[in-house]
């Protein structure tokens, strides 16, 4: 199995991701979502599970019939704040989070994604890119559906991560820092804008 990743400004493309990945064949086991939710977004989605748990609650919530959007669940990951989210991936990230499951050296979200092979300097983009109000879609594929599913994760407002790993050195940025505070939405939008077209 291999690990394939895309980074989304907008949560309606990351949506578009997950259900592109699951009609391609890739099982909703092996695919995550996790999206900023300030404000408390979509966690009111029609998709959302009603009730779902926070941390170890959150994988009994994912899965579920009708494909992996049914299962999101809210938590908040540290440096991020909240967000929704399904999948491994982020019942990884909440374990490590609460330090159940060792999450590497950066622990939370960066400690899941590297353990399941993203590179760190991707992780790092990822992470950033949620904590600004983005989203993040992973699945781990078969070595046959692997070119299929990056080219599913490269449709839309797909984030390139070495352009945008650029654009915040060009801003300051070194590394995600889960001891940041998160974005509130006025920061979110702000910052948004940059990359809109």
């Amino acid at each position: 199995m291999k690990t394939v990743s895309g980074l989304f400004d907008d949560y309606s493309d990351a949506r578009a991701a997950v259900s592109a990945l699951e009609d391609r064949g890739v099982p909703s086991d092996d695919i995550s979502i996790v999206s900023n939710n300030v404000g408390d977004r979509y966690s009111k989605d029609s998709d959302a599970a009603e009730g779902a748990g926070t941390g170890a609650g959150l994988g009994a919530a994912v899965g579920g019939i009708g494909g992996l959007l049914t299962g999101l669940g809210v938590m908040a990951i540290p440096g991020v704040g909240p967000v929704v989210a399904a999948g491994w991936l982020a019942a990884t990230a909440a374990g490590a989070a609460a330090g159940a499951v060792a999450g590497g050296a950066a622990g939370g979200l960066i400690g899941a994604m590297t353990e399941s092979g993203v590179p760190e300097a991707h992780a790092h983009v990822y992470a950033e890119g949620v904590r600004r109000g983005g989203a993040v879609v992973s699945a781990r594929v078969d070595e046959s559906l692997y070119a299929d599913a990056q080219v599913i994760l490269r449709r839309g407002s797909w984030v390139d991560p070495e352009q945008r790993r650029a654009a915040y050195l060009e801003q300051g940025w070194r590394g995600f820092d889960e001891r940041l505070d998160p974005y509130t939405a006025e920061e979110i939008e702000k910052d948004r804008l940059r990359y809109r077209l």
